[in-house]
């Protein structure tokens, strides 16, 4: 069994979509960090970065203590070893699809990341932070659409590549981007869209993005705004381990 501590985010749904389609048996632990529920010292064991989603492997290739594992572009490796699936075992085609997972983990996601801060968290007047990251979000789209405009998946074969990326197209609307303007990306946005297992965890309550926190702007209390980004975010990393 695998347990997935977790927010439905477009982070989260990488992982579910990955168990999905590899097949695995999980269960989902549902957390509030706006409540601050992903500060404690128990979380911290788990991951002292603080940040969600966390996978726990109850039952480990080493046959040992239930091994944790955090990051998303790590746990999506590590899963993809467990089941033996959506890695390529072509030579090539595997160091391609390494390659494109690193991409999105070091650059769409943590750009696409900071355009939807800025724009929809922080407050008003930041308009050099909002350009500098949409701008940087827009040229890292036109990268995906070169890759994708002949090329069916990024690695020629569906592989946590896809899974990675795809999660960030599916809110690209919150920052201003229409796919329109991307008809590679969009046709193969359709086709993961479309997959069973992408299906049921987009159909699932527990797994899939709230629609509603999709909204142009949000607004945050202090103490949530503490927990997602201010002091208390910042004292859970000084936790002893």
């Amino acid at each position: 069994m695998i347990e997935v501590h977790y927010v439905p985010t477009i982070n989260g749904q990488k992982v579910a979509v990955m168990l999905e389609e590899a097949g695995l048996p999980y269960a989902v632990r549902r957390y509030d960090p706006m409540a601050g529920e992903h500060l404690t010292p128990e979380f911290h064991k788990l991951n002292p970065n603080h940040k969600l989603p966390v996978i726990v492997d109850h039952d480990p290739a080493d046959g040992g203590e239930p091994l944790p594992v955090f990051e998303t572009g790590a746990i999506l490796m590590y899963l993809a070893e467990k089941s033996g699936m959506l890695m390529p075992k072509d030579f090539r085609r595997r160091e391609v699809a390494r390659q494109w997972l690193v991409w999105q983990v070091s650059g769409l996601g943590p750009m696409h990341g900071q355009a939807n801060h800025f724009m929809r968290y922080a407050p008003e007047g930041q308009d050099y932070a909002i350009a500098r990251y949409s701008k940087e979000s827009v040229r890292l789209m036109h990268v995906l659409q070169s890759r994708l405009i002949d090329h069916e998946y990024l690695a020629d074969e569906y592989s946590i590549a896809d899974i990675a990326c795809w999660s960030f197209i599916t809110t690209t609307q919150t920052i201003d981007i229409d796919l329109a303007d991307y008809p590679a990306i969009a046709r193969w946005r359709a086709a993961i869209d479309a997959r069973p297992a992408v299906q049921r965890v987009l159909a699932n309550n527990l797994t899939a993005v709230p629609r509603g926190i999709l909204k142009r702007r949000m607004t945050l209390g202090p103490e949530q705004w503490d927990n997602l980004f201010g002091d208390a975010m910042h004292a859970a990393a000084r936790q002893a381990g």
